[in-house]
C-alpha cells in the first residue's frame, strides 16, 4: 500500500538538519540538530524551541520516565543526557577499553539497559552495538551487525533487537538471550540500492523503515511483506529521512526527521505505535 504524499504534513520547519526524533512522556516531541541543538516541539501548537545543546552533532534519541533525553552525539563521541530544562551531561562514552567512536542510535529495554549503535566507518564493516547498564557500565554487546550499524528497535516482547545495517543494506535482528547476551544475527530483509537509516514498530508488529536514499519510507508487515508507503522522488516532503517515531497521546502519528532539510513531517497512517520503554533511572 502506498499513500499519497499529501498525507505527510509539515509539523515544524526551521530546524538545523534534524536527524533524531523521539516522543517523551511529558507530551513533547524532541529532535536533534547538526550543531548539537536539542529541539522541543509542541504538537498542539506546531511550534518548537531550542532547549539546549549537546556540544557536537546530535543523532538518535532515547527517553526515560522523567523525559530526560539520551542523545547519541557523533561529535562528542558519547551519549549525552539532556534534561527537559536543557542541562546536558555525559551519560556514557562507551566501554572503558573501547570508547564510542560514531554513536548513532539508542534504545532502552524494560530493565533500563541502553543499547547504542556505533556505526564505525562507511563501508568498513566495523560497526557494533554497545549495551549500557543503568549503573553506567558499558560493554560491546554485538559485533555481527557491522555494516554501518544504524537505527535500532526492540520487538514487542523484548526478545529481539532489530538493527539497520546501512551499507549492506539490510535489516537484521539479534536474539537477546536469557542471560542478556547477544544471540546469532539473523537477516530480516534485504534492501538493495537503498541506504536505510531508522526503524520503529507499531502495535501490530509492522516495522517502518526510513531510507536516507532514496527518499522513502517502507513498511515491513508482520507477515514479511515489504511495501513502500511513501516515495518522495522529488524531495518535496521527505529529504534524506533518518529517524522516525510514533507521537501524540495516542501514538497515532508517524513522525519523520529529514537530515537533508529543515523540517519534521508527520502523518496519520491508521497505525498505533508500539509501547516504548521509559525507564526510571
Amino acid at each position: 500500500m502506498s499513500y499519497d504524499l499529501a498525507r505527510l504534513e509539515l509539523l515544524v520547519s526551521g530546524l538545523d538538519h534534524p536527524e533524531g526524533v523521539a516522543y517523551a512522556p511529558n507530551g513533547y516531541l524532541y529532535a536533534s540538530g547538526e550543531s548539537g541543538q536539542v529541539y522541543e516541539i509542541d504538537l498542539s501548537t506546531k511550534t518548537f524551541r531550542e532547549i539546549g545543546r549537546t556540544g557536537g552533532f546530535g543523532l538518535g534519541i532515547a527517553v526515560d520516565a522523567a523525559s530526560n533525553l539520551y542523545i547519541c552525539d557523533m561529535g562528542v563521541k558519547a551519549v549525552v543526557k539532556v534534561t527537559p530544562s536543557g542541562q546536558s551531561s555525559i551519560y556514557s562514552r562507551g566501554a572503558v577499553d573501547e570508547p564510542l567512536t560514531v554513536p548513532n542510535y539508542p534504545v532502552f529495554d524494560a530493565r533500563g539497559n541502553l543499547y547504542v549503535s556505533n556505526s564505525g566507518g562507511w563501508k568498513q564493516n566495523n560497526g557494533c552495538i554497545y549495551r549500557i547498564a543503568p549503573d553506567g557500565t558499558a560493554i560491546v554487546w554485538d559485533r555481527s551487525c557491522a555494516g554501518f550499524t544504524n537505527g535500532l528497535a526492540l520487538s514487542s516482547n523484548g526478545d529481539y533487537l532489530y538493527v539497520v545495517e546501512s551499507t549492506e543494506p539490510l535489516i537484521a535482528r539479534i536474539p537477546i538471550l536469557a542471560d542478556g547476551s547477544a544471540g546469532t544475527r539473523e537477516i530480516v530483509v534485504n534492501l538493495p540500492e537503498t541506504v536505510p537509516d531508522g526503524i520503529c514498530f507499531d502495535i501490530d508488529g509492522n516495522l517502518y523503515i526510513t531510507c536516507y536514499s532514496p527518499d522513502r519510507i517502507y513498511r515491513l508487515t508482520a507477515q514479511g511483506q515489504l511495501e513502500i508507503i511513501f516515495n518522495d522522488w522529488a524531495r518535496m516532503s521527505l529529504n534524506a529521512p533518518t529517524n522516525l517515531a510514533f507521537a501524540g497521546p495516542n501514538r497515532d502519528r508517524l513522525v519523520a526527521a529529514s537530515l537533508g532539510g529543515y523540517g519534521i513531517v508527520w502523518a496519520d497512517i491508521g497505525a498505533i505505535g508500539a509501547v516504548m520503554h521509559y525507564p526510571s533511572l
